[in-house]
């Protein structure tokens, strides 16, 4: 996770998130942090909210019956926990996602699964018809506690230079440090 701290005044400071398209080094990989794990209550209301109604994501009986034996966590859910869990380290700062492509599933995920991510740096490139901004492609996989690969996908991103957001090339000020 990108964490910076910038003095805005005497003794006040701010906490800001995320990086600028110069940050971005093709072949980096970031380890997101925190992890997430996913409650019956989770899948449950985001099955709801929705409106998947296949009785796999919520009706346990129904599920018993199934070569899973139990309830699977609706794959939307997975996708967005995971993408979310990559925003401070890839599109804190982005101008607009541009796409996902080639979301895989590779493991079930259930009640209680925990979830870590990671980011790898795949392109990088200055708009051609946005300047000040660049496409930034990350390939992100997500895992279970056991270490199984739950979901993989490839997105992109239009992420501003420091300069054309307002913010100072220099980076001596701020305090980036990657959490636990």
């Amino acid at each position: 996770m990108v964490r910076n701290i910038r003095e805005v005044g005497e003794n006040r400071y701010r906490e800001e998130y995320g990086r600028f398209f110069e940050d971005f080094t093709v072949g980096d990989v970031y380890e997101h942090r925190p992890n997430r794990t996913i409650t019956e209550t989770d899948n449950y209301w985001f099955t709801l909210i929705t409106m998947n109604n296949h009785p796999l994501h919520f009706d346990a009986e129904y599920a018993a019956q199934t070569e899973w034996d139990q309830e699977l966590v609706n794959s939307a859910l997975t996708l967005s926990v995971v993408l979310g869990m990559t925003v401070s380290d890839v599109s804190y700062q982005a101008v607009a996602n541009l796409g996902w492509e080639e979301v895989r599933l590779t493991n079930p995920v259930f009640h209680g699964d925990t979830l870590t991510a990671e980011s790898e740096v795949v392109r990088k490139r200055e708009s051609e018809s946005r300047p000040g901004q660049g496409i930034v492609t990350v390939e992100t996989t997500g895992f279970k506690q056991t270490g199984e690969k739950v979901i993989e996908f490839t997105r992109s991103a239009l992420i501003p230079t420091r300069e054309a957001a307002g913010e100072s090339a220099s980076t001596d000020e701020a305090d980036s440090t990657d959490d636990q």
